[in-house]
């Protein structure tokens, strides 16, 4: 018989697919004319089982090309099993949160996991999600906006000071922030832009000028700067202060371009190198052990450093211009990994996306909308909840829907009941698009205690019209 007679099913028999069927059958239309059937397969098993020696070969190279080209690696099989996980606040939490939390349950390397009452769905990891690994790091369990924090000022300025320089405390956020795209002219300089990292990891080296120009700015979206009211219950605190009420200042943003710019390298190259099925490809990881997972590590930090330094120039800023120094300040941070240890004493890496640190002494503050307040809290170290709580009130419906059904008349409506006045904002941050920050912290009492409640007063967002549309 003449190669004529030979078809794909007979490429098929020997191990050949895809590409390299139809190559093979191009070069027959014209070479080896004459052969018999079993000769031809016989040379072609062997160019299958060894094409590096046929990339020379006169007629058999473009088919050895075609074999040698790396096949896509199958995808992890997740866990067969639904690992349990605890979760607080159920009843408010969508299935499409709860759906993201099961998968991420199912991965090899998962350990544990938890559930936060502000929780709502994300990219990979659900909003409001906690997830120990074993050695791995997941950059979209950390998020987009690495190293987002909280920070508080506390002043020795009673509550009237407040609405007798209200006027003049909303120049003074005007003048000493930025939001967006807008950035200080001359930004201060800070040690954390002279790191290290921006000379040894290849991403960072074209990432310093821009960190530098946003030093001291906020992003925009959720992110806020405000005066506010602060009620100190606990006696026993940890600064010393008597209970009472005192002037705050209280920001939220975090690592603007250079986080973004991190997160959406790493995230690629981890989705590249660690093939998940499709339901789970947002939670490909990076092992610490490879060049890769070491560099996010660090690229993660420095940028959760830079967050950090941002809002103490914005704190420092408006410290000088208000020409007190705050009594205490307090800070915690959430879209992070931590290198900690569980109840066994064995190392793990917690993801905490939309959450915070709530382990046993440890202070946080967790915001509620710009009509509600919000609490310092000290954590009491719950292991179910992998030392965490949540890290806001959390969404109750998506930008786009809020845009779409509230008015701006009823957000004025509640800004004047709740006295607040507002500098910037869109709609998608109306305090009706967030859920109740009391019923949050109802579901949490076992996670965190109340150490003070803060009331906002002038909020300033992104944007200097009311209601704008954000990017």
């Amino acid at each position: 018989m003449t190669n004529q007679k030979i078809n794909g099913n007979d490429l098929l028999a020997i191990g050949y697919e895809g590409k390299a069927i139809g190559e093979t059958l191009q070069i027959l239309q014209t070479a080896y004319k004459g052969k018999t059937k079993a000769h031809l397969l016989e040379l072609l098993q062997r160019v299958l089982e060894t094409p590096a020696l046929y990339k020379n070969h006169a007629v058999l190279a473009p088919l050895a090309e075609v074999l040698l080209i790396p096949k896509p690696a199958e995808p992890l099989p997740l866990k067969e099993e639904n690992p349990s996980y605890s979760i607080w606040g159920a009843e408010g939490i969508e299935a499409g949160a709860r759906n993201q939390m099961d998968i991420a349950m199912r991965l090899p390397v998962t350990i544990a996991g938890a559930l936060m009452p502000d929780a709502h769905q994300g990219y990979g990891l659900p909003i409001g999600g906690v997830l120990a690994t074993q050695n791995a790091v997941i950059p979209y369990g950390v998020g987009v906006d690495i190293g987002c924090r909280m920070t508080m000022s506390l002043y020795d300025l009673p509550a009237h000071f407040l609405e007798k320089k209200r006027d003049g405390l909303k120049q003074l956020l005007i003048d000493n922030t930025r939001f967006g795209r807008a950035t200080f002219e001359k930004p201060r300089e800070h040690a954390v832009i002279d790191r290290p990292e921006f000379k040894e990891i290849p991403i960072m080296k074209s990432l310093k000028d821009r960190a530098f120009q946003q030093l001291g700015s906020s992003g925009g979206g959720n992110h806020f700067v405000e005066w506010g009211t602060v009620e100190l219950h606990d006696a026993n605190n940890e600064w010393g202060l008597e209970t009472g009420t005192y002037l705050a200042l209280l920001s939220h943003s975090g690592s603007r371009g250079l986080g973004a710019t991190i997160a959406g390298h790493y995230t690629k190259l981890a989705m590249e190198t660690c093939k998940l099925p499709q339901e789970a490809k947002h939670l490909a990881w990076l092992d610490l052990d490879s060049e890769a997972g070491q560099e996010y590590w660090q690229a993660m930090n420095l940028a959760g450093d830079y967050a950090s330094a941002c809002h103490h120039q914005i704190h420092e800023r408006l410290a000088e211009a208000l020409a007190e120094q705050p009594l205490a300040i307090i800070e915690n941070h959430h879209n992070f990994a931590w290198k900690e240890k569980d109840v066994e004493g064995k190392d793990i890496i917690v993801h905490r996306k939309g959450a915070t640190p709530a382990g046993r002494g440890v202070l946080g503050i967790i915001p509620g909308s710009m009509t509600a307040p919000g609490f310092i809290v000290r954590g009491k170290g719950l292991p179910a909840s992998i030392n965490s709580a949540s890290h806001g009130a959390g969404r109750t419906m998506s930008r786009t829907k809020a845009k779409e059904t509230i008015s701006p008349e009823a957000v004025q409506q509640q800004l004047a009941q709740a006295g607040v006045d507002l500098i910037g904002s869109g709609l998608d941050e109306a305090p009706g698009a967030y859920k109740d920050i009391r019923k949050v912290m109802e579901y949490q009492q076992d996670l965190v205690e109340v150490v003070g409640t803060f009331s906002p007063k002038i909020v300033r967002m992104c944007g200097d019209e009311k209601f704008m549309e954000v990017d």
